[in-house]
């Protein structure tokens, strides 16, 4: 019995830290799979010897509440239900009555309060007892009424969920330390914000599973009827199918042939008793309503070998690990990747390289490791960043163990400077998208600005990717080759130096004839002496090139373009010291920055301010009382319409 007893205690503590995480925050210490085996093993204990702790989660129900939003108790306890795992318990369950079988939606239960026919209140289901006041988010849920036909007070609960397109959609937006681990976890942040301009970004839909009370509507005793009256209401309802115990099971067969083409997450399937009265007189346990009861999906799972730990870097240093194994059948498709989320959850694990490993998908769509049955333990543990081979440090977060790189150099933390570097005024590449970069980041394809020149390498890995195929890949190839051929102004403005915009590349460009080897061993007299070139902005410039990582960078990308005759030097330099200014609408030029592109082909210079300096003021409508007319007039710059001054340069 003590031994039962210590690990009750050691269960319940375990299950607590791991729900805690799991509500409140976006990371886990433990997979589903994990939690749902020791909440077994916790509850056939507490049976065998009759002990329950008070803190058991087996008596808990939801999360705490801890956020800011107002609290509000329940009339009665939301209890949870009861669950099993085997089709023939809920034939056995149900015998020969009816019940309605439905989906069990993964997301947050909400409790609707309408008056007079208005939504006057939602409410979280919080621990059970006690939950949070979301009206204001609720109002723009997906699938909501504001206003019901029904003028009675009409009470329901049902649950808020985000689809998985939305879910990837929302993480691609995301910064990698910000991603949500699963849309459960993304719903719970979102119903829960402050401001429901957020919720309301988040595409959250609600779907009804219960109405708890409409005044004296008559629901001749069953609870088919409510599912009807609800969408009456102009609800979206659960879907459902009515039942027996003989029918059950193969009900039970037709929802997970839908699973894999389902958009919104599920994490199993409700069976609630049709009769009303019959469901009532069962009566509760201490957690558990007696009319109804979960099925939860027994995972399908496979044994496969562990060959890698892939560490995946993030623009603010976060390092999460990636299971690599030898590919396996699951739910009809082949896996050979999963998320392992953190070190606690690689040491819980204990892996190793080699260790055989049990794979699932929770919830039948997210590859997970349920156990590791060989336990090593002999991973290495990872000591340089994936990227920048700089060390990492262990950060512990709210009793979460991530790894982290603390370089400020790193190039995973410089998603920008990769960003302007194959920009279209840059060196052009396109299609590699911010969120492809971060990918490519995030495999370790990308070390230094030279390797997206070099991803060929790794071609078999990026047509296997999600998003990518084989046209996609040779697009990208394509583009980074054609890149290859630049001039030397758009290759010293991708480097990034603070202060050289395309423009002052050009310039710099043009005073040393486009030597890239003159100017990048320029001082700041002889920068300063280009017209528009400070001496802040030559120090900044000095300072780049004389830095030795930087000199790398710029080396190895020498090796790998080629430099073409700049665009100024096939045009006329007959706008060379001019200054231009550009406002209204054009009708010759596709858009401002083609006029501006090409007057610094030609040598000049486009602001955006009239001033003393101003040369000439481009504008199509030379009589408008524009604040820039106004300025141009009074210090006598002479305006020009395109017409004008396409004829005054002869173009």
């Amino acid at each position: 019995m003590e031994q039962a007893l210590e690990r009750i205690k050691e269960l319940s503590k375990q299950l607590n830290e791991a729900a805690k995480v799991y509500y409140q925050g976006q990371d886990e210490i433990m997979s589903n799979f994990t939690y749902d085996a020791l909440y077994d093993e916790l509850e056939r204990l507490e049976k065998e010897t009759g002990i329950v702790l008070a803190d058991s989660p087996t008596r808990r129900v939801g999360y705490e509440v801890l956020s800011e939003l107002p609290k509000e108790r329940h009339p009665s306890p939301m209890l949870s239900l009861d669950k099993t795992k085997e089709p023939q318990a809920l034939s056995d369950w149900l015998g020969e009555r009816e019940g309605l079988l439905s989906w069990k939606m993964d997301g947050l239960t909400v409790v609707l309060t309408y008056e007079n026919g208005e939504l006057v209140k939602a409410v979280t289901r919080g621990n059970g007892q006690v939950g949070e006041v979301i009206t204001n988010n609720a109002r723009v849920f997906k699938g909501l009424p504001l206003s019901i036909p029904c003028k009675e007070t009409v009470v329901l609960r049902g649950e808020a969920v985000i689809p998985y397109s939305e879910f990837e959609r929302i993480n691609r937006e995301l910064p990698a330390e910000e991603q949500y681990k699963n849309p459960r976890n993304l719903c719970s942040g979102s119903v829960r914000q402050l401001n429901n301009e957020i919720t309301a970004g988040r595409n959250v839909h609600f779907f009804a599973f219960s109405l708890v009370s409409a005044g004296g509507v008559d629901f001749q005793n069953s609870q088919e009827n409510k599912f009807l009256f609800l969408k009456s209401q102009g609800f979206e309802v659960v879907e459902y199918k009515k039942v027996t115990g003989s029918t059950v099971e193969a009900a039970v067969t037709e929802f997970a042939k839908k699973i894999s083409s389902n958009d919104f997450p599920s994490d199993g399937l409700v069976l609630l008793m049709e009769d009303i009265a019959y469901g009532e007189s069962l009566g509760n346990t201490a957690k558990f309503p007696r009319n109804a009861i979960a099925f939860k999906w027994a995972d399908e799972t496979a044994e496969t070998t562990l060959r890698e730990i892939e560490w995946s870097a993030s623009r603010t240093g976060l390092i999460n690990p990636v299971a690599i194994f030898d590919p396996v059948e699951l739910e009809g498709t082949t896996v050979s990747r999963a998320s392992v989320h953190n070190l606690s959850i690689v040491k819980e694990l204990k892996l190793g390289i080699g260790d055989r490993i049990e794979v699932y998908k929770a919830n039948m769509i997210i590859p997970q490791i349920a156990e590791n049955h060989t336990c090593s333990g002999r991973l290495e543990p990872l000591e340089a960043c994936p990227v920048c081979g700089e060390k990492v440090v262990v950060h512990n977060e709210n009793g979460v163990e991530v790894l982290f790189c603390e370089n400020p150099e790193c190039l995973a933390k410089k998603i920008k400077s990769i960003s302007l570097f194959v920009s279209r005024d840059a060196m052009n590449i396109d299609g590699m998208s911010e969120a492809t970069i971060e990918k490519f980041l995030a495999r370790g394809f990308l070390h230094q600005l030279g390797d997206l020149f070099r991803l060929s390498a790794h071609r078999d890995e990026i047509v296997e990717m999600e998003g990518f195929g084989e046209k996609s890949y040779e697009r990208l190839i394509k583009a980074a080759e054609t890149a290859r051929e630049t001039t030397v102004s758009r290759f010293l403005y991708s480097l990034g130096i603070k202060g050289i915009g395309p423009a002052n590349a050009k310039v710099i460009c043009r005073a040393f004839s486009d030597d890239f080897t003159r100017i990048r061993h320029a001082d700041v007299s002889g920068l300063t002496e280009i017209d528009g070139i400070g001496e802040v902005i030559a120090k900044d410039f000095v300072k780049f090139f004389q830095d030795e990582k930087n000199a790398q960078i710029v080396d190895d990308l020498l090796s790998l373009v080629h430099f073409t005759e700049s665009d100024a030097g096939t045009e006329a330099q007959n706008m060379e010291g001019m200054i231009f200014v550009i406002t209204g609408s054009l009708e010759h030029f596709p858009n401002r920055n083609a006029l501006k592109e090409l007057i610094e082909q030609r040598g000049g210079k486009v602001t955006g301010s009239v001033s003393a300096k101003t040369t000439y003021l481009i504008n199509n409508d030379s009589t408008s009382n524009s604040s820039k007319n106004k300025k141009a007039k009074e210090l006598s710059i002479p305006i020009l319409t395109e017409e004008a001054f396409m004829e005054l340069f002869s173009l």
